[in-house]
């Protein structure tokens, strides 16, 4: 540990601020480096104490902080750490930087399932394994099935996991959506996915720190956006029981298609869900 003053330290943050970007950011990189969580930068003025404990030197951290500035590398790569909900998940840019509207999916499903019940459920390109993870820590009977076409993220998905969990409950398989369940036909409770869903158009206007960083088979859904729903809600009545729920979370002007797609495969109780900002970013479904 390296012991600084509270005096220094603001004062450092204050030139780091100075050069350009914004304080989440900042405060982010210092968490996710320094061990200094949000809660605690929040408590500095307020603190007693005359001196923090950091993991990382005021140096190194304004190295990470400047690579960011000068080359928008989002903070979760420098980092190699990514916080959603309660989990801390290791990120590289072989997977997605999980968002904070996807939470809303953990959320949704628990309106479904309680967690008294017992079902198989699978996460389709898991990516991180954000959700998946999430999914079986909170419902420890359930039995979890992650997919992803990139061994890559199969691998940093099974160590987040085991980073996270002690449980055994949710197992990891390499393989293009429901490729790789074939030996779970007509077994599946819950499926879940949060697919590349992005118009071609879109991605090509998406900010630098996304498009220059962030994998681009996890974010370009073709030319409409909608190739990989269309395979996945195809497909889903192959591998789903009867009654069991799909879950995706789509582009926010696509709700209306991807409805449509979700009655056309004979899902009942179709319902387009709106996110933080109110828009409808996730179609749920049963199958008959």
């Amino acid at each position: 540990m390296i012991v600084i003053s509270t005096e220094k330290f603001s004062l450092w943050k204050k030139q780091q601020i100075s050069k350009g970007g914004d304080n989440n950011s900042l405060n982010l990189l210092i968490d996710s480096l320094a061990g200094l969580s949000n809660k605690e930068l929040n408590l500095i003025k307020i603190k007693s104490e005359k001196n923090l404990n950091l993991k990382l030197s005021l140096d190194l951290l304004e190295f990470f902080w400047d690579k960011h500035l000068n080359t928008s590398i989002p903070i979760q790569y420098l980092s190699g750490i990514s916080f959603w909900r309660d989990l801390k998940l290791e990120v590289t840019n072989r997977v997605l930087i999980p968002r904070p509207e996807t939470e809303i999916i953990i959320e949704i499903i628990s309106g479904i399932y309680s967690n008294k019940e017992k079902i198989t459920f699978v996460d389709l390109g898991t990516g991180s394994g954000a959700i998946s993870i999430a999914l079986a820590l909170a419902n420890p009977n359930w039995n979890g099935i992650a997919t992803d076409i990139d061994k890559n993220a199969i691998e940093i998905a099974s160590r987040n996991f085991a980073n996270n969990s002690n449980q055994s409950n949710l197992k990891f398989y390499n393989g293009n959506w429901w490729d790789p369940l074939v030996n779970y036909k007509g077994e599946i409770d819950l499926a879940v996915a949060n697919p590349p869903y992005i118009p071609q158009d879109i991605y090509e206007l998406l900010p630098i720190e996304v498009k220059n960083f962030e994998p681009k088979n996890a974010l370009l859904g073709g030319k409409e956006g909608l190739d990989h729903i269309k395979e996945i809600v195809q497909h889903a009545p192959i591998y789903l029981k009867n009654k069991g729920w799909l879950v995706i979370e789509n582009h926010f002007d696509q709700g209306d298609r991807v409805k449509q797609l979700f009655l056309e495969n004979r899902f009942t109780s179709v319902k387009v869900l709106k996110d933080f900002s109110g828009i409808g970013r996730f179609t749920i479904g049963r199958y008959k």
